[in-house]
């Protein structure tokens, strides 16, 4: 059976990714902490994205263009 083939139960996963974590090297490491945080930032976006749509839905953009000019006239750009 390879590798691939072995499909863990969700609550058996940590262990198993923990196990697999400790006897990676360091070059692996810094790939994982790479694979990790573009997930995280994915997830986040999609996140963001639902909400942004839903206040979008909800009409709250509709005062923008006025929120940013209001804003560049206070910094004393506008």
């Amino acid at each position: 059976m390879g590798m691939n083939s072995t499909v863990f139960e969700p609550k058996n996963l940590r262990p198993e990714i923990i196990r697999r974590v400790e006897a990676m090297d360091d070059e692996s490491l810094v790939v994982l902490h790479r694979i990790l945080l573009i997930l995280e930032k994915e997830r986040l976006w999609s996140e963001l994205s639902a909400e942004a749509e839903q206040d979008r839905c909800l009409g709250k953009y509709e005062r923008l263009p006025e929120i940013i000019r209001q804003a560049r006239v206070q910094l004393g750009k506008g």
